[in-house]
């Protein structure tokens, strides 16, 4: 006897399938990804423009009082971020992210002049910005090729956050350049696997405004930028 032949069922649902539902699944994340890199790489147009504002001025008056202007500027940095929030499903979130990148590339203001000041600035500037590329792509790459599930990283990067936010604060009163020097690497590894799980989450379909996305991505790429031009500065800069 012959056995009897089913016919094979081809689930529509399944994360491979590329037809009918599957294909509906798929298509919003992918406009999501997209409107997040345009929206992300026009956000770094204010931040260069704001940080070449910011080198060229005296910004010296921050450093007068450290501790009341870095508590300003946190409150600025979270009230800004919160108001883009509010905002995300409008045109008005648009236009406050790029405020707000226009002003973060205020802040870079002060580190640009020290890392300028060495005879080597230039290129210090320089291998930040292609390391902090270089750790973009790659970790959006992985994120977005992997089939493991990385939402798990989420919890481990809201401790994470805390404990990190609460070292920078305890640092600004006990000023230990050792200690900063541990936060500078953190927010290297924090800010890379917040890319990772960010790009992820769009990708599986966890996240799907795109203002919150890119402005997520620009917090992690402009933290990454800042510590590795700050550990470039401590380790390779030269007076000569």
């Amino acid at each position: 006897m012959q056995p009897e032949l089913k016919p094979i069922r081809i689930d529509q649902d399944a994360p491979g399938y590329v037809g009918g539902r599957g294909a509906a699944i798929a298509s919003p994340a992918q406009k999501v990804l997209r409107n997040t890199y345009l929206l992300l790489a026009v956000s770094l147009v204010p931040t260069v423009i704001g940080a070449a504002i910011g080198t060229n001025l005296d910004l010296s008056f921050l450093r007068a009082s450290p501790m009341l202007s870095f508590f300003a500027i946190l409150g600025i940095f979270y009230g800004w971020i919160f108001a883009i929030e509010k905002n995300r499903d409008s045109g008005v979130g648009v236009g406050l992210l790029l405020g707000f990148t226009l002003f973060m590339g205020l802040l870079l203001g002060p580190l640009m002049q020290r890392v300028l000041g060495f005879s080597n600035g230039i290129e210090l500037v320089m291998m930040a910005a292609g390391g902090t590329a270089a750790v973009f792509f790659g970790m959006a790459a992985i994120a977005t090729t992997t089939q493991r599930d990385l939402s798990g990283l989420g919890n481990f990067l809201f401790i994470g956050a805390i404990v990190i936010m609460l070292a920078v604060v305890a640092n600004v009163f006990f000023q230990s350049p050792m200690m900063h020097l541990v936060l500078v690497s953190a927010f290297v590894l924090f800010s890379s696997l917040m890319i990772l799980w960010q790009v992820n989450a769009v990708v599986r379909g966890g996240e799907t405004n795109y203002v919150s996305v890119t402005l997520s991505l620009y917090v992690a790429i402009y933290n990454l930028f800042t510590s590795l031009l700050q550990l470039l500065g401590i380790f390779g800069g030269s007076r000569d």
